[in-house]
């Protein structure tokens, strides 16, 4: 039986440093230290998980596959990014994307080794 995109979410981001799911908006967020790196949506744009970018990042993901990427409502303007979980999904590339989006958030002493330090 195949893994649900949201269990499979669950297992990515619950296997980072002091991850915790909370309930907010009858959605589940992805916490550390009470911040948000990502929570998973169910909306107009179907099933997707919302998670934090780098700078300059959000414009690079939805020009290149405005297919798998759009601009969250609410969270877009802080530079967040969405990524649509219904139909194929590449979770080597989700998980990149939760990993990145925790080192943002964490504090440096959790992220370091998740993935290399965001760029200034």
């Amino acid at each position: 039986m195949a893994t649900s995109p949201t269990a499979r979410l669950r297992r990515l981001c619950l296997a980072l440093p002091e991850a915790a799911e909370v309930e907010a908006w009858d959605q589940p967020t992805f916490r550390v230290r009470g911040r948000i790196f990502a929570m998973l949506h169910q909306g107009e744009q179907g099933l997707a998980v919302w998670f934090k970018a780098p700078p300059g990042s959000q414009e690079l993901l939805l020009e290149a596959a405005p297919d798998r990427f759009f601009r969250p409502p609410y969270l877009g303007h802080k530079g967040w990014v969405a990524l649509r979980l219904d139909g194929v999904v590449d979770w080597e590339e989700a998980a990149a994307m939760i990993r990145r989006s925790y080192a943002l958030i964490a504090p440096k002493r959790l992220a370091s080794g998740i993935v290399p330090p965001p760029e200034d």
